[in-house]
């Protein structure tokens, strides 16, 4: 069977704007159509910059629904729908495939985390839930669980399982991937510092924080590197270094939704226990914004 292929280039790791007491529709769909406006190829709600973590299951619920209905398959909506019990990952992607979303990501079990047999059974029982192409998500600094390049190559037999966001930080490992199921699954980078290094070995892109502020910026970066400029997507890849590095000085999505309200989307309303940036990182934020040029 073969897979199906959800997008290449960048995806967006939608911050969601709350208001004091629920999520901020009007602002959300400026987002969507800002993103959209500026050329991004695929667009992730409900992932972990989304704070889904702190939205309860209405909420969750109603933005996948909006988000679905805005963007109008304008590019693929891709929704974060994994959790540490596999029954509600279950019941998530149901929702999600209902209200219409062209693809799931699913996070590795947290906190109780599994054995690899485990983590196979819980993937296998997610992607037969919907008919939806499922990406998996390895990002062991905040799960504990690690999806190794051998783990991934058994994964790769589930049909609809079709890709990997790959955030462990680990260059090496990404490299055993692509070499082991690179041209059976698309491979992605978690990491904006690693999205150039990732594509030179087989990637086929970045699913990103950075594209929340620069959109078009990271997808050309990746239209670059896919046309045959790789020189002009390593500069691409370089001046983004620093504003990546401002993005994460504290816990993801904190600078980042910060960044997105000081351009206009919505308040900076965070859920406990993520709360308002420090004023020296606040400012070192600031200071990058600028030195890329953008307006606020």
């Amino acid at each position: 069977m073969e897979k199906k292929h959800v997008f290449s280039g960048c995806a967006t790791a939608l911050v969601t704007p709350f208001t004091k007491d629920g999520v901020d529709y009007e602002a959300f769909g400026r987002l969507l159509d800002f993103q959209i406006e500026s050329g991004i190829d695929a667009l992730v709600v409900c992932g972990t910059t989304g704070e889904p973590a702190t939205m309860t299951y209405q909420e969750r619920s109603e933005t996948i629904k909006f988000a679905v209905e805005r963007v109008n398959k304008r590019v693929p909506v891709i929704v974060g729908t994994g959790s540490n019990a596999t029954h509600i990952a279950v019941s998530n992607s149901i929702t999600a495939y209902e209200a219409g979303a062209d693809a799931l990501l699913v996070v590795t079990p947290y906190y109780n985390k599994c054995t690899p047999a485990g983590l196979i059974k819980h993937f296998e029982a997610v992607c037969a839930a919907t008919p939806l192409p499922v990406i998996c998500y390895s990002v062991p600094g905040r799960t504990g669980v690690n999806i190794t390049a051998e783990m991934l190559e058994k994964l790769a037999e589930i049909d609809n399982l079709v890709g990997i966001k790959e955030a462990s930080g680990n260059m090496d490992q990404m490299v055993d991937m692509c070499r082991r199921v690179g041209n059976k699954i698309d491979i992605f980078s978690g990491d904006d510092a690693l999205a150039v290094p990732l594509l030179s070995v087989g990637g086929k892109g970045v699913i990103s924080v950075a594209s929340n502020l620069l959109p078009k910026e990271v997808h050309q970066m990746c239209v670059d590197f896919f046309e045959g400029n790789t020189q002009k997507a390593m500069e691409m890849q370089l001046k983004l270094y620093p504003l990546i590095k401002a993005l994460f000085c504290e816990v993801n999505p904190i600078p980042a939704k910060t960044a997105a309200s000081l351009m206009g989307f919505g308040e900076c309303n965070l859920r406990l226990p993520l709360c308002d940036m420090s004023e020296k990182n606040l400012e070192y934020l600031k200071s990058e914004m600028r030195n890329f040029g953008i307006k606020f």
